[in-house]
């Protein structure tokens, strides 16, 4: 353990920062007794995501010795916002405490200089070992284990998991949707629904939902549309009847047979790769978070962000290989295979060139589609040249851009930290605003706002946006230059699968012997209504049914009563006999905002003590559900 040793202290965080996912600042002074990680990230860098599944074993492996906080030093403007902080924890599912360190302070006062860095700090507060970039497990994994067995000898170790609060939001139709693909020829639109693990079909004519790929929960499974599984999947590309899909945290690439209603991996292995120029057969070549794909000439083309290149999936032979990109992160032009990249996110075809969103760069550039062409920059900046300003060139700025979309003539991008969409003319090499106001927001009309857009689509003279943090579709006009929100129809399929959860306890109430009636009242967040065409549900059941028996509904198997798209206040009858009886109810509704941008899942469950005497003179049993 010697070279654990250290007798430089830690330095403690500054109390003016704010914090996230606990509801307190935290101190290393009140952690003394723990063993503590510092996950230096920003939240737009490939590196940093990679290095959250090794923080996940970390604190789970070591729940009752290790804290994990993350530091967020911003890299772009807009990550220094702490609600895009927060959002990006809620996307990314960061469970550990995270401190905004937005203007760098905590960052320049451990001598940082790369992201990710990891720096662990001993029982005694003092720092033990840092180390940059990914394969962060591998390396503190022993070393947290050898401080663990020799901290607990000494009895120096406080064991303990500490109690903190995370951040949460509401349940929403889509969640945080990633890219999205229109096709007028088909009539249809496929939605990455990226943090539900899923892909939506929805019809182009009335936004109606047509199907669901995936069963919401996070995994690599092959095989029918409702049992196969993705992890946080991005792009998509259609060729023929199959869907093509860039499954991003299981770094494979999925095919969707649309009519058979199936699912396989065609490229991937599921375990992102080590090296980044090794080609082969799909199926055994490891990939690096795939993030968007592009159908050209019986290829697949493949915005590789975790590996700074874009790849080629033959299609006919199974094959997958580098295409341009020496795996190098910057911005350099040149020959296919000796062009450096930077974290390439969005790509789209005209047919005869690929153009890409390189966003790390915050440029869009485009490269040649046959071997032997070159990567040439068309508008934008290079690693830290980043803004929000319309012009020719290299003149032009724009702020981590994450999609890219053809449509006759027009290269349309999602700047998606700058909040607008913007139009590229790559002959000219001009780049100029169509809609967002730069601010973020939820707002449709000629001054529309965005929340951080992250893919769009072109079909039909409309561009179709996935507005990533306002887990919703925009369709945008580009001649009029306005803005609406889809409003998703149908949507019953939607409905992420039930959590067990914790029922909460109402006071005891008292009845009288004889029929009663149950009143069963919902109250919403203010400016929320029941959506009318959306699955909603009471359910009631009676733990002694000699005592409280419910009337009406539709009774199932295990005794519970349904009542379906029930008209609230709810009045269900009861019949009561002496005794005691809990009355166990749950609410699943389906409930939008005044205007219908956002309509979000709740779910609830409550438990009801009922006493029922001679006396009691109450007939009227009133349960509230407040979401």
């Amino acid at each position: 353990m010697a070279k654990l040793r250290s007798v430089i202290s830690a330095p403690d965080f500054p109390s003016n920062m704010a914090w996230l996912n606990t509801d307190r600042p935290l101190s290393l002074r009140e952690l003394r007794g723990k063993i503590v990680l510092l996950d230096f990230w920003t939240f737009c860098c490939i590196n940093c995501m990679h290095v959250i599944p090794d923080l996940k074993r970390l604190e789970e492996k070591y729940a009752d010795s290790l804290v994990v906080i993350g530091v967020h030093s911003a890299k772009f403007v807009a990550e220094r916002d702490t609600d895009n902080v927060r959002r990006a924890i809620l996307r990314y599912e960061v469970e550990h405490p995270v401190v905004n360190d937005s203007t760098m302070v905590i960052w320049r006062s451990y001598g940082v200089s790369a992201w990710p860095t990891a720096v662990l700090i001993d029982p005694e507060g003092h720092v033990a070992f840092s180390a940059s970039g990914e394969g962060v497990f591998e390396r503190f994994d022993p070393l947290i284990d050898e401080m663990v067995r020799e901290f607990d000898a000494r009895g120096l170790l406080r064991r303990g998991t500490p109690a903190l609060q995370r951040e949460r939001e509401p349940e929403p139709l889509l969640a945080f949707p990633g890219k999205a693909l229109a096709d007028a020829l088909s009539g249809r639109l496929f939605v990455a629904d990226s943090n539900h693990n899923r892909i939506v079909v929805l019809a182009l004519r009335d936004a109606a939902v047509l199907d669901v790929f995936g069963s919401g929960e996070a995994g690599m499974k092959d095989g029918a549309a409702e049992e196969a599984s993705f992890n946080h999947p991005q792009g998509m590309a259609l060729a023929g009847n199959s869907l093509y899909v860039a499954d991003t945290e299981n770094h494979a690439i999925r095919a969707i047979d649309i009519q058979l209603r199936t699912v396989e991996t065609v490229a991937g292995t599921g375990v992102q790769a080590g090296r980044m120029n090794l080609a082969g057969p799909g199926r055994i070549t490891p990939l690096n978070s795939p993030w968007d794909l592009a159908h050209h000439g019986g290829s697949l083309f493949i915005a590789m962000a975790g590996c700074h290149q874009i790849w080629r999936l033959d299609l006919a032979t199974g094959r997958v290989e580098p295409h341009a990109g020496s795996g190098r992160e910057a911005r350099t032009d040149g020959p296919l295979m000796l062009a450096a990249l930077a974290q390439p996110s969005g790509i789209t075809t005209d047919g005869a060139r690929l153009y890409f969103a390189d966003s790390e760069s915050s440029s869009i550039r485009s490269a040649d589609a046959e071997p032997g062409g070159s990567v040439h920059t068309i508008v934008g900046g290079d690693l830290f040249d980043f803004g929000d300003h319309d012009d020719f060139g290299l003149q032009a700025r724009l702020q981590h851009p994450l999609g890219v979309a053809w449509d006759r003539g027009v290269l349309y991008v999602a700047d998606t930290y700058n909040n607008r969409i913007k139009r590229v003319l790559p002959d000219e090499e001009r780049l100029e605003s169509v809609a967002g106001t730069g601010q973020a927001g939820f707002d449709d009309g000629e001054q529309a706002t965005f929340n951080e857009p992250g893919g769009l689509s072109a079909a039909g003279g409309r561009v179709y946006i996935a507005d990533t943090n306002n887990h919703a579709i925009r369709v945008l006009d580009p001649a009029a230059r306005t803005v609406e929100t889809l409003a998703i129809r149908e949507v019953a399929r939607l409905k992420p699968r039930r959590t067990e959860a914790r029922a909460l306890a109402l006071p005891e109430q008292s009845a009288q012997p004889g029929e009663a009636t149950l009143v069963v009242s919902l109250e919403l967040p203010p400016g929320h209504k029941v959506d009318d065409e959306g699955p909603s549900a009471v359910i009631v059941a009676s733990t002694n049914p000699d005592t409280a028996e419910v009337r009406g509904g539709r009774r199932l198997e295990d005794g519970q009563v349904v009542f379906e798209k029930p008209e609230l206040p709810l009045r269900v009858k009861l019949d009561l006999s002496e005794g005691h009886a809990t009355l166990r109810l749950s609410i699943q509704v389906c409930y939008c905002g005044i205007g219908g941008k956002l309509c979000l899942f709740g779910e609830q469950d409550l438990a009801l003590p009922l006493s029922v005497r001679e006396g009691a003179g109450n007939r009227v049993i009133a349960a509230i559900f407040r979401l």
